[in-house]
């Protein structure tokens, strides 16, 4: 069989699955299962491969159908300009979240010393595409997921920074520190009742940990923001990630936790996505 043969194969079964992408992602199981790029792939279209490669293709591609994220499959994810490790023990990289990255660069200078914790930090990707963007800040990262720590410790190696950050397995509400000049978060916001309204991908692979926010969907923002007031240095920033219909009430708990607002940051889809607030009292 050749590489053209088995991606037809690989991409009919993906597709009856309900696969959307099923072309593309025929190709990214055979490119993890050759070890080569998807354009060394299509170039070479009459190649051919062993039963080894269409035993693990095939066991791939059942992983697949049974709606396990691409980024599980393959074990990594691009999230800002960079390549995370992932696992089905932290949350996939999302897009949306690249505006917390945005909004925190346009406060760091690229020549300033700044101290900065990273509440749930999952996989790492935000602390760690910020430090690699701004080499002279230093980094805190919590997460009360020991995997979590550990696959984040593992991104931070790979970008070389494991001694700009330190990552501490602690819920926030434990946690007690000197005073940091910004303090991110994604924290979980999904309401409880709508965790089985997810997709199936989401639903039954990624960790409900990290998603779950608590019967009203704001358990977790109320305790970052709550604690990020004794954590910051006064006109220090607070950039925390929220639900789309989570603006309203995280704006009045920060004004009444002594935030001013800044500004909050629509996503790439239009949607409320970050708000950006500083600690003025």
């Amino acid at each position: 069989m050749n590489y053209q043969e088995i991606l037809e194969i690989g991409s009919r079964n993906l597709k009856i699955n309900n696969i959307k992408n099923f072309n593309l992602e025929s190709e990214l199981i055979l490119s993890k299962v050759l070890n080569k790029s998807r354009e060394q792939i299509l170039i070479n279209f009459r190649n051919f491969v062993n039963k080894n490669h269409i035993n693990k293709f095939n066991k791939y591609l059942i992983r697949r159908i049974k709606k396990e994220p691409m980024a599980y499959i393959l074990g990594f994810k691009y999230f800002w300009k960079y390549k995370f490790l992932v696992n089905n023990s932290v949350l996939i990289p999302r897009p949306d979240t690249e505006v917390v990255i945005e909004e925190s660069l346009k406060l760091l200078k690229i020549n300033k010393s700044k101290k900065i914790l990273d509440i749930g930090t999952g996989s790492g990707c935000i602390v760690i595409s910020l430090l690699n963007e701004r080499p002279k800040c230093k980094a805190t990262a919590l997460d009360l997921s020991r995997k979590a720590i550990k696959i984040a410790k593992t991104n931070a190696k790979l970008h070389h920074l494991e001694n700009k950050i330190e990552f501490i397995n602690m819920d926030i509400d434990k946690y007690s520190s000197n005073k940091y000049d910004l303090i991110l978060s994604n924290p979980p916001y999904v309401k409880d009742i709508n965790l089985n309204r997810l997709d199936d991908d989401i639903k039954f692979h990624e960790p409900k940990l990290a998603l779950s926010g608590g019967l009203d969907g704001f358990s977790e923002i109320k305790k970052v923001i709550k604690k990020s007031r004794k954590l910051l240095k006064n006109n220090g920033t607070l950039i925390i990630e929220i639900g789309n219909e989570q603006k309203s009430k995280s704006i009045i708990l920060l004004k009444e936790n002594g935030f001013y607002i800044n500004k909050v940051r629509k996503d790439y889809s239009g949607k409320d996505r970050c708000i950006v607030s500083t600690k003025i009292s």
